[in-house]
C-alpha cells in the first residue's frame, strides 16, 4: 500500500496531473517539471499556506521530497495552516512536520525583510485566491514582490485559477487616498486576474515601490481560461467554506464595517446576511463563536435578513443590490456605517458610502466608476495569460 502511494506521488510531482484539480484546469504547482530545474542547487523560500496542495500533498512537503532545499516558509493571513480568524495576530514559529521556520506575513510585518531573505535564491508564491482586491493575498505577493526586487531575489509564482475570474467589475481604487492592506493598486473590487497575472501586472505598471522591477517567472495554469468554471476544493480561508460563498464575497464584503452581519459565526458564511433589525428580512439566524470566528460580530444576537445559498452568484456577478436594500430597510443612516474609513478602503473610494446616503441608484453609483472601470479594462490586456 506505501509502494501504491508512493508511485502516485511520484506521478503527480514529475507529470503534473492529479484526479484532485480544479475542474480541467491544472494548476501551476501541479507542473513540476516546468520548474523543478530552476529550483536544483538554490536555497529556496515559500510562500505558501493550507492550499498550497499538489493533490493530496503539500508543496512544502513534495519539494523537500525531491530534494530542494526549502529553508524558509511565509505565512499570510490565516497562517499557513489557514485556521486563524480574519484580522487575528499571526506569531512566528516552527512548522512541527518540517522543521521550518514560519515567518508570519501579517500584522506589522506584512513584507519579508533583508534578512528574511538573506541567503535565499527563489521564493516561490503558491496562494489560492479568490479574484476580489480587498482578499489580502493579493497585497502579501505586492510586498512579497517588492521585497525580491529590492534584493535581487528571483520571484516564481505557481498560479492558480481565479474562481471569479470571468468578470471585471467594482469601483477602481484610488491608492492616493484609500490604499491600505485590504487594497493598494488601482484595480477594481473584481479584477479578473490571476495572482501570475497581477504579478506581472505590479512590474509592469510600476506599482513596487520606487518602480523596482522583479525578476518574475510565472508557471501557468494549463487549460484554463477567463472563461472556465472553477471549483475550489479547499477552503482558502475559514469564512470563505465553498464555490457559493466564494462566489458572493466579492459582493458581501462590503458589509463588514456595517451593522449587516455576513454571517461569521454560522456554518453559512458570506452566504446570509442580517441585521437585528426585523425589517431586513424574514430569515434568522444567530452568530456565536466558531473555529474563525471566535468573536463574530453581533454575536449572540438574533438576525433577520436574507438566506443567498440558492443565488447563481455566476449570474449575480458584483451587486450593489443587496447592500442598497439592507442600508434602506435599515433606515438609510449614517449609523449603518460602523466604521465609514474601513467601508471606504474596501470600496477602494468615499463616492459609494456617499452615494448611498445620497439616495442614488445603483445605476447611477455604476456610472459614475465606469470610465476609470473601463481603463482598467484596457490596461489588463497588456497582462493576460489567459484567454478571457
Amino acid at each position: 500500500m506505501g509502494l501504491l502511494r508512493n508511485y502516485k506521488l511520484i506521478f503527480v510531482l514529475f507529470f503534473g496531473i492529479s484526479q484532485i484539480a480544479y475542474s480541467q484546469a491544472i494548476p501551476g504547482a501541479y507542473q513540476t517539471k516546468s520548474y523543478l530545474p530552476i529550483l536544483q542547487g538554490k536555497q529556496v523560500a515559500l510562500v505558501v499556506n493550507h492550499t498550497s496542495m499538489i493533490g493530496n500533498t503539500h508543496l512544502a512537503d513534495s519539494l523537500l521530497s525531491l530534494g530542494i532545499q526549502v529553508k524558509r516558509i511565509f505565512a499570510p493571513e490565516h497562517g499557513f495552516r489557514g485556521t486563524a480568524d480574519a484580522g487575528a495576530h499571526i506569531d512566528n514559529e516552527v512548522d512541527s512536520k518540517t522543521g521550518l521556520a514560519l515567518v508570519s506575513l501579517y500584522g506589522k510585518h506584512k513584507k519579508p525583510t533583508p534578512e528574511d531573505l538573506q541567503g535565499i535564491d527563489v521564493v516561490i508564491f503558491d496562494i489560492q485566491d479568490v479574484g476580489t482586491r480587498f482578499y489580502t493575498y493579493s497585497s502579501t505577493l505586492l510586498y512579497v514582490q517588492e521585497a525580491c526586487a529590492e534584493n535581487k531575489v528571483k520571484l516564481l509564482v505557481l498560479d492558480r485559477p481565479n474562481p471569479n475570474g470571468h468578470y471585471v467589475d467594482g469601483p477602481v481604487l484610488d491608492p492616493t487616498k484609500f490604499a491600505s492592506f485590504v487594497g493598494l493598486t488601482a484595480i477594481p473590487i473584481v479584477h479578473g486576474l490571476t495572482m501570475g497575472e497581477y504579478a506581472k501586472m505590479l512590474n509592469g505598471e510600476g506599482w513596487l515601490a520606487n518602480k523596482v522591477t522583479c525578476d518574475l517567472q510565472v508557471i501557468p495554469v494549463a487549460t484554463y481560461t477567463h472563461k472556465s468554471v472553477v471549483h475550489v476544493s479547499i477552503a482558502p480561508s475559514p469564512n470563505l467554506p465553498n464555490d457559493q460563498s466564494i462566489g458572493l464575497y466579492p459582493s458581501l464584503c462590503l458589509f463588514e464595517p456595517t451593522i449587516v452581519s455576513v454571517g461569521r459565526g454560522t456554518n453559512t458564511q458570506f452566504q446570509v446576511i442580517g441585521t437585528p433589525n426585523p425589517a431586513a428580512g424574514e430569515y434568522r439566524f444567530t452568530p456565536i463563536p466558531l473555529p474563525g470566528a471566535m468573536d463574530p460580530p453581533l454575536k449572540g444576537q438574533l438576525c433577520y435578513g436574507k438566506d443567498l445559498r440558492t443565488v447563481s452568484t455566476r449570474k449575480l456577478g458584483f451587486s450593489l443590490s443587496y447592500l442598497i436594500e439592507m442600508f434602506e430597510k435599515t433606515g438609510r443612516k449614517e449609523s449603518f456605517f460602523t466604521s465609514p474609513s474601513f467601508f471606504d478602503k474596501l470600496a477602494g473610494t468615499d463616492s459609494l458610502r456617499l452615494a448611498l446616503l445620497a439616495g442614488k441608484s445603483e445605476q447611477e453609483i455604476r456610472a459614475a466608476w465606469k470610465p476609470a472601470l473601463d481603463a482598467y479594462k484596457e490596461m489588463r490586456k497588456r497582462y493576460l495569460i489567459y484567454q478571457d
